[in-house]
């Protein structure tokens, strides 16, 4: 199966679940777009030109809508009546929020139906304040603008009571929970925690007042802790040798637990039983996935679905066979069913790759996890391209990837390191790049590139590709380590930290500075940390694409790289893409893009400029 073959891949997930109906995202259209499934029929609701996501409104025909424009980011929200049909024009859907200079973000859709919770920077362009809004009327309450940026959590306690949302703090890895008490108005930080950088997960409700939650306060591993919001006590329940977190029924019975075993998942049920802090949890068994992959919700979005008396879970599951589809659970039966079938490839009659999970150990004796996807056949060790995550406080998990997928089909190794920086492997190693140490994960990628051959790979026809954070990695690999990288491929990648703080969406400056350094402390390493820098430096030929309405990464990153490339007489070729922001969303582009990048590759590392 080529890259083509494989990029026409659709995926299904689980948004909502509202009685015996499940609300699914599916990019069968080509761009994720809104389904209903209910009685085993998948339904259109939304043909929109723009990807989609939503939530049900309960007791009511209803999803609230959320969509930007060209990528921009600058989401609006919409309410969506179900019973009117297939919707291919925004217009026919009820604003909810009309301010497109402005990003509005869903927070949560109120139990009972009647209102929603959203955040939004259209006080001032930067800080994020949370409103809530009537349904009925479209009154909006300003209810917190202390600053930062609000981050969905579990929205809604069961009872109304309580708004959950997560706030970045100042520091790297540091996020708190809060919860905005709507009875009364107060604003709690129950695992609050200034002397430490720790970050702590949406709210499991287990009573009116009482929640579990993942947390790696005090520790270097997520483990789960019970709070009792009337007493204050708080109370470990559930640790071990891997990140947990946890989503619950709203009856509050159940909790399902989720284990981030190195970018695999393993899930467990638990009932719930105690008062107050002093809770006890009772294994109900292992929840059976379909394969090695993944289903929790800090490694693909969106949560599983917990049913309200805990009967059944509905999740979204990719694993490197598996582009992405819904199944369900049913405690009772012990059953696992398949509740969509998206069309894609047959893992083993099109012959998609598992990989090895191994490790390389760098510069300082830190060991650097990786996943290495081998070609079946060929005569002596292959070319390799190294796929980098971006981030960069993010993972590479073991989900579907066309992209890697079509590198092995057509005769490339493909490993993909999770470098120092990234999550899923305890704290401190997340924290091993902040600030000045930055470079440091570069260097993990000259140890990875010293253990290529004796892993049977071809060390000297070894490239780059990266999105995002990752496509820095690229352009500082070629930089920083011009002797060891035959070509790259960057898709949104950062050229200069310092013109990217300066240049970057006023929203996001502050938010990203915290992880890379700050202009006003750090510009000297920020500098020195630039592959545009060391452009002179650069000999390996490179392909770059970018979205011209990237809000994130601004497209003059790509602009100014290769630029000076093509001074210097560096073979390079940049693709922009008008109607796509922080990369490409519209299976069209990818279609374009992704293909000429492989066929880029087979030109520098097999001398082929064969069709991709």
């Amino acid at each position: 199966m080529d890259l083509r073959q494989l990029l026409e891949s659709r995926a299904a997930r689980a948004l909502d679940e509202d009685g015996d109906r499940l609300l699914v995202a599916s990019d069968l259209t080509g761009t994720f777009q809104l389904y209903e499934l209910a009685g085993g029929e998948l339904s259109p609701l939304t043909d929109l030109s723009e990807p989609v996501t939503g939530r049900y409104v309960p007791g009511a025909r209803q999803v609230v809508v959320q969509m930007d424009e060209g990528g921009n980011e600058r989401h609006q929200l919409y309410l969506l009546e179900l019973d009117r049909g297939l919707v291919d024009d925004p217009g026919a859907m009820a604003p909810l929020t009309s301010e497109p200079a402005y990003v509005h973000h869903l927070l949560g859709v109120h139990p009972g139906g009647r209102q929603i919770a959203f955040c939004s920077n259209r006080r001032n362009g930067v800080d994020f304040d949370v409103y809530l809004l009537e349904l009925a009327t479209g009154e909006t309450t300003l209810v917190y603008d202390g600053g930062g940026w609000p981050q969905e959590a579990t929205g809604y306690s069961p009872s109304g009571r309580y708004l959950s949302f997560l706030l970045p703090g100042t520091r790297p890895l540091d996020a708190d929970l809060c919860l905005l008490d709507l009875a009364g108005g107060a604003l709690l930080r129950p695992l609050s925690h200034p002397e430490e950088a720790a970050r702590v997960g949406g709210p499991a409700f287990v009573g009116e007042h009482r929640f579990v939650a993942s947390s790696d306060v005090g520790r270097d591993l997520a483990a789960l802790v019970v709070c009792d919001l009337e007493t204050g006590e708080q109370q470990v329940l559930l640790e071990g040798d891997h990140d947990l977190e946890c989503v619950g029924s709203r009856d509050g019975s159940t909790l399902l637990v989720v284990a981030n075993d190195g970018g695999a998942c393993r899930a467990d049920l638990y009932s719930v039983a105690g008062d107050g802090a002093e809770v006890a949890l009772a294994r109900l068994g292992e929840v059976p996935l379909p394969g090695r992959g993944v289903i929790s919700f800090s490694l693909v979005t969106p949560p599983p679905l917990v049913a309200a008396h805990g009967s059944h879970v509905t999740y979204t599951f990719s694993s490197p066979l598996v582009p992405g589809d819904v199944w369900r659970y049913d405690r009772a039966t012990g059953a696992t069913r398949r509740m969509t079938r998206s069309p894609g490839p047959d893992a083993e009659a099109d012959g998609l790759v598992e990989p090895s999970i191994e490790s390389v150990t760098s510069f300082d004796g830190e060991a650097i996890p990786l996943f290495c996807y081998r070609p079946v056949g060929g005569d002596g060790p292959p070319p390799v391209v190294l796929v980098i995550h971006g981030g960069p406080e993010s993972q590479s998990v073991l989900s579907f990837n066309p992209l890697v997928q079509g590198f092995v089909e057509r005769g490339f190794a493909v490993v993909v390191p999770n470098v120092r920086g990234s999550t899923g492997y305890g704290k401190r190693y997340a924290g091993l790049d902040d600030t000045r140490r930055r470079l440091d994960s570069v260097r993990d990628l000259a140890a990875i590139h010293g253990w290529l051959g004796s892993a049977g790979l071809d060390p000297g026809r070894a490239a780059l590709y990266g999105g995002s954070y990752g496509g820095y990695m690229v352009l500082a690999g070629v930089a920083f380590q011009p002797e060891l990288w035959a070509a790259g491929v960057d898709v949104v990648g950062i050229s200069n930290l310092v013109t990217f703080l300066e240049n970057t969406s006023d929203y996001r400056r502050a938010f990203r500075e915290r992880e890379y350094g700050s202009l006003a402390a750090d510009r000297d390493f920020l500098e020195e940390a630039s592959p545009l820098r060391r452009v002179d430096d650069i000999v390996a030929p490179l392909f770059v694409i970018h979205g011209e309405n990237d809000p994130r990464v601004p497209v003059s990153e790509a602009r100014q790289l290769v630029a000076s490339l093509e001074r210097r007489g560096v073979a390079c070729e940049l693709l922009v893409y008008p109607d796509e922001g922080h990369g490409l969303a519209k299976l069209k582009n990818r279609l374009e893009a992704y293909p000429r990048a492989l066929q880029f590759l087979e030109h520098q590392l097999m001398g082929s400029q064969s069709p991709a």
